[in-house]
Parts: C-alpha cells; structure tokens; sequence
C-alpha cells in the first residue's frame, strides 16, 4: 500500500516520455499495472508528454477498462482536434458494452463521455450526430447535467443554430456560470455581440450570477466587435472591482478592445500595470499602435520585445510590417523580412502578402514581385495585393495588367480582389474602361454585391457620370451602409454638398440603415468640398452627440479643415489638443492650411513643428511654411527653409493628371519635359498665359518652384 501511494505522487512529478517509461516499468513489476487509478494516470501522462499512440498502446494492453480510462483517452483525442478518433472510440465504448453480458455501473459512458462526444460533433460540425445524442441524453433522463448542457450549447452555437441553443438553456431553471458563459460566449461568437451583452446583463444584474474570467472575456470581445468604448471600459471596471484585472487572458482581451476602439492611452496604462505579459499581450500592443496612427510607437516597441529576447510571432511580426507600410519606412521593413526569413514565417500567406504590401507602399514594387514570385501557392489575395499595390503608386496600367495575368492563370477574383481593381480602374477615370468592368463584374456573377456596388458607384462618380454612379445605387435590390456611405461621397466628390446632405437625410430618416464613421467621412468630405462650412460642423455635432459614434484622425481632421476654412483657428488647435489620439500629418498638415489661406504665421509655425517631427521628408509641408513667409515678406526664413528643402534633397509629390483621346490614355504631370510633344505644349501654354495677361490676369508669385 506505501508504495502505491508513492507511485501515485511520482506520477504527479512526470513530465517526460523516459520519466513515464521508468515509472510505468516500476507499476508492472510492483503489479500496479491493472490498477484503475494508476492506469487512468499513466495514460493521461502518455498523451501529454509522449505521444496519443502511446496512451492508447496502454489502453489496449488494459484488460478491465473503467469508464475513466475510456473518458482519458477520448479527452486526449478530443483535445488534439482528433474528433473521428473521438467518435469511433465512443462507438467502440458503446459496442463494448452493449456485447458484454454484465457491465458494471463504473464502464458505462457518463455525463463526461458524453460532452466530450458533442465537443468532437461541434468540432466536425455534426449537427444531426449530435442531435441523435441529445435525443438519446433525453430519453434516459442524464441531460440535466450542466456540463452536458454546455456541451450541447456548444454545438448548436458552432453550427449556427442558436435558437436551439437557447432552447437548450431555457430547460435549465437554475443555471451555473458555465452555462450562462456557454449562451454568452455563443453570441458573441456566432456574431451577435448586442444580445451576447444582453445575456450578461441578465446574469449579472437580474440573476445574480458572479461570471468568472472566461465568461469576461467574452463580454470583452463583443464591446470589441461594436467597437463600443463605453461599455468595454464599463468592463474594465467591473474586471477591477472583482480583482480580476490581473487575468492574463482578460487583459489581453482589453488590450484589444482598446486597440480596436482606438484609445491608444487606455491601452498603454494597462500594458504597462500589467504584472505578466505573453506573446500575445505584446503583439496586442504593436497591433494597438501600429492600426491607431502611432506607428513609431509600434515599431519602438516591437524593438524593445527583441531587445528583451521575447520571440515575436507571426502576427505580430505582420503589425510591425503595417506600422512600416503606413511610414513607408523601408530600412526597418527590410530588417524585419529578414527576421522573418530567420524564425521561418517568410512563407506563411499573411506575413508574405503584408510583406509585399509593405514593399509596395514603400515604392519597392521589384521587392514586392521578387517575394510574390518566390511564393510557392498564390492565392487571390496575394495577387490582390500585388494588383492594388501597383495602383496605390500610380502605376494602375501594370495594375491591370497583373490583374489579367491572375485571370489566365486561372485564379477567380472574390469579391474583395474585385473591390480594389475598381478601385484602381477609378484612378484612371476612363469611363469607357468602367463600363467595361462594369459588365465583367455583372458577367461572374457580383453585381448584387454591396461592396462591388459601393465600388461601381465610386468608379463612374470619378469618370465624371454622376448620373451611371446614381443607376448603379438605384439599381441595387438592396441598400446597406455601405452603399449609401458611397453614394454620398460620389455627390461630394462632384461638389454637389447639397445633394449630399438630401441623401444622408433621405438614409437617416426614411431607411432602416443608421450612418456609422464611414458615412460621416463622406458626408463631412462633401461639405468640405462644397464649401458647406457650418453644415459639416453640425454634422460632426451630429455623429458625436446624436449617434454616440467616436470620431477618428480623418474626422478630427476634417473638422480642422472646416473651422479652418471659418477662420476659427483657435477653436481648429482646441479640437487637435483635446483629441483622444495622437494627431497625424494629416490633421497638422490642415491647420498648415488653414494658416496659409488666413496668414496666421504664429499658429502655422506649430503646426508646421509637428509636421516636421512626423513627416520629414515631406517637402510640400516646407513649401508651405515658405509661401507663408513669403506673403509676410519674410525673405530670410524663406531662404531657410528653401535651402533645407533643395540640402536634403526632398522632393515635392508630383500630381499626375490623365485624359481620354480617341481610345488612348494621356497622362501628364507639373512641369513635364518628357512628353513627345512637350515642345508643342508648351508653345500653346505661352500663348494663352500671353492671353491672360491681356485680359488683365496678374498671377500671385509663389516659392513653388520645380525642385
């Protein structure tokens, strides 16, 4: 008996193959090998730490199996995401025991074989396998068992039924926190965050059921999903006065919450009061940074990880690539491509395709296409990448022309690669190239797509035929957010704010569609372009205060634009100060404006401080500075800033301009000297600026010179 009992602790210190064998080798001679207890362990210990072949070698090798050594074994398959074994070692244990004449009570399946039956159903998304084991449950009366019923849950939500979910968890009148955190964690799961929020409150509030981490967790993500601040700091809240703030995984959670809700501070705060940190907790925060206009953050960050030899991940090695895409910082992109070459994640589909984009929007398309070539299976989205890659840098015939390339090779577009080569179409601006691509999109099938409709809207509205981008949206069975998000930019975009301001009414008033941060994007850009300055204000007054929505940098820095144009450049800073995020290139390079159309040297000398510090080498942000210094006859900082401008060799973006002639795309840009004809063109534009001048034009000398 002692040395059965000293077996059993040893077994509790395994944590070896060789440790197991020794111990195993040790119950055989003692004659503890038929030992339930000792046998059940062994077989747990053999799953875990040697192989499941070697628990079940020892299960076979077992003459009188209990019903915990089959539970054992079916736990061990289950947990490795094995479920046919799952299923056919339960068939066996049935079989097993309908052969036998008498069957102990201790061989029978139990409550627990039998949740681990429906998880294996769940997994395998056997609906009506695990209906027959509900109905059999039923029938002898063993389904009042919660676990079971959490079980049962389970499936139905991963199946997509949660009515019978529900059903399920209506039959208990009393149920515990598993339960209440199955239905939960259902909903948020199944896409349903606003009842998952619901159920909670219920268990909290009405049912007074204390929820434990896990059942948190799940509340976390569906604030997450509805992108609902309040309520998620709410949460937080609760997390700390339950002292539970100090759960890794809750705290991973909110970290998330923060970072999709984009309250970098909040995020920041609890990374830093949290006592442990993994992996994920650090790729949360390069991830919060990194998608929040803080990309140095992220990168500084990211650094500090590898300075303290934390091994990053696949996913947050992506969130560092996107904070170099959206700098177009290639040196520290490069560094981290080869990082990833070295842990040997180079391959995995979304690490090479966020390389490429990063490659394409530093203006390393031969980067970009080198990785592309290299991969060994080029899915849709890598092609995608590449296609819109080379249209977001203005090369959008090589866009089409890889776009073509994808076709032949036999890969169909989804409805995503369709978005951004309409997109890209859309920068060209040839209508007879949307018409086009207008009937291939109706041809396969997506022309009742709401995201390839938004995207035809904005393809004609940029073709010049506000009236096709109209049929389109009219044309279109049914109207969502998106779709009308789009079409009220189509009217800005054609200054139309009017118009734009009637259709935003038309969706908030008489549809059932209610405008989320897109729609006000659009709205406030039509104002702005409009010159409709106290209508955007009130907009904006609207999203805030009315539809409760949280305004991001492109919201904060249209409404810079608008007070801007009012001339109230003090209310314009107010806003930049009290933001809930750090204000971007574009938020700063607005006020810049602004102090340029107002000839506010002080405040554009701020404004132009930061830009400096954020974009440096943006020369147009120079430029402006120097224009208003010029205006103030400020001939010395001019000469300053011009000088810094030409010794660090910036320069100035160059807008390029197309036009549709007789089939054939032209494209031209400022200053242009390699046209064919350039010598032809310039001849004509001397004649009409002579023209001009006698008609009594005297153009306003700017600094803006070729650099």
């Amino acid at each position: 008996m002692e040395k059965r009992i000293f077996l059993v602790k040893l077994l509790e210190t395994c944590c070896s193959k060789l440790s197991i064998t020794q111990l195993h080798s040790q119950c055989v001679k003692l004659g503890l090998v038929h030992d339930s207890f000792i046998v059940t362990k062994l077989n747990v210990l053999y799953a875990r730490y040697a192989s499941i072949h070697h628990a079940h070698k020892l299960f076979d090798e077992t003459p009188h199996k209990t019903v915990y050594l089959w539970n054992a074994l079916l736990r061990s398959y289950c947990f490795e995401g094995e479920w046919v074994e799952t299923l056919s070692l339960f068939r066996q244990m049935n079989k097993h025991n309908v052969s036998s004449v008498s069957v102990e009570e201790s061989q029978r399946p139990d409550n627990y074989s039998v949740s681990i039956v429906l998880k294996s159903c769940a997994g395998l998304r056997k609906v009506l396998l695990g209906k027959m084991i509900h109905g059999f449950l039923m029938k002898v009366r063993i389904d009042g068992d919660m676990f079971v019923g959490s079980a049962l849950i389970d499936l139905y939500t991963k199946c997509g039924l949660m009515n019978d979910a529900v059903k399920v968890f209506m039959e208990y009148p009393k149920p515990d926190v598993v339960l209440w955190t199955s239905i939960v964690s259902g909903y948020e799961q199944s896409g349903s965050p606003e009842l998952a929020l619901a159920f909670f409150s219920r268990m909290v509030v009405s049912e007074k059921v204390n929820p434990d981490p896990v059942t948190l967790v799940s509340v976390v993500s569906a604030c997450a999903q509805l992108s609902d601040f309040k309520v998620g700091r709410s949460v937080h809240g609760f997390v700390k006065r339950k002292g539970l703030d100090t759960k890794l995984c809750l705290a991973n959670s909110l970290l998330n919450l923060y970072g999709k809700t984009g309250s970098i501070k909040n995020a920041a705060n609890l990374f830093r009061e949290m006592p442990d940190k993994d992996i994920i907790s650090w790729s949360s925060m390069v991830a919060c940074y990194a998608d929040n206009g803080a990309e140095t953050n992220a990168l500084d960050l990211f650094n500090e990880m590898l300075d303290k030899r934390i091994k990053p991940n696949w996913v947050t090695v992506v969130s560092a690539l996107r904070a170099c895409a959206y700098t177009s910082n290639l040196e520290e992109g490069m560094k981290i491509h080869e990082l990833a070459v070295n842990y040997g994640f180079e391959m995995e589909t979304t690490v090479s395709t966020t390389l490429m984009d990063m490659y394409m929007k530093c203006f390393s398309p031969e980067k970009a296409v080198d990785l592309f070539n290299r991969m060994p299976k080029k899915d849709v989205i890598a092609w995608a990448v590449l296609f819109s890659g080379y249209a977001e840098i203005g090369m959008v015939h090589e866009s089409m022309r890889v776009f073509g390339n994808m076709l032949s090779s036999g890969t169909r577009p989804d409805a995503i690669a369709l978005v951004k080569i309409l997109t890209a179409v859309s920068e060209l601006g040839i209508f007879q190239q949307a018409v086009c691509f207008h009937s291939f999109v109706t041809k396969i099938g997506f022309a009742n797509n709401q995201f390839i409709g938004a995207a035809l809207i904005e393809l004609y509205a940029k073709c010049c035929s506000i009236e096709d981008a109209n049929k389109v949206f009219e044309g279109m069975a049914y109207k969502d957010v998106v779709t009308w998000s789009s079409i009220i930019a189509a009217y800005g975009f054609h200054g139309q704010g009017e118009e734009a301001l009637k259709l935003f009414y038309q969706m908030a008033n008489y549809s059932d569609t209610k405008p989320n941060n897109v729609t006000f994007i659009s709205i406030l850009s039509a104002c702005s372009h409009s010159g409709l300055i106290k209508e955007g204000i009130k907009m904006f007054d609207i999203m805030v205060n009315k539809y409760k929505l949280i305004p991001n940098s492109e919201h904060y820095a249209i409404m810079v634009d608008l007070l801007g144009r009012l001339g109230e450049l003090d209310m314009a800073l107010d806003v930049i100060k009290n933001m809930p995020m750090q204000a971007g290139p574009d938020i700063w390079g607005a006020l810049l404006g602004a102090c340029r159309i107002h000839q506010n040297i002080k405040m554009g000398e701020v404004a132009a401080k930061n830009l400096f510090s954020l974009d440096p080498n943006h020369a147009g942000y120079y430029i402006l500075l120097s224009n208003i210094y010029c205006v103030d006859e400020n001939w010395h900082s001019a000469t300053k800033l011009r000088r810094l401008v030409k010794e660090n060799s910036l320069k100035k973006i160059v807008g390029q301009s197309m036009v549709e002639l007789k089939n054939e795309v032209r494209s031209f840009v400022a200053s242009d000297r390699f046209h064919d004809e350039s010598g032809e063109i310039y001849e004509i534009l001397k004649k009409l600026h002579a023209k001009m001048r006698e008609e009594g034009y005297d153009p306003q000398l700017q600094i803006e010179e070729m650099l």
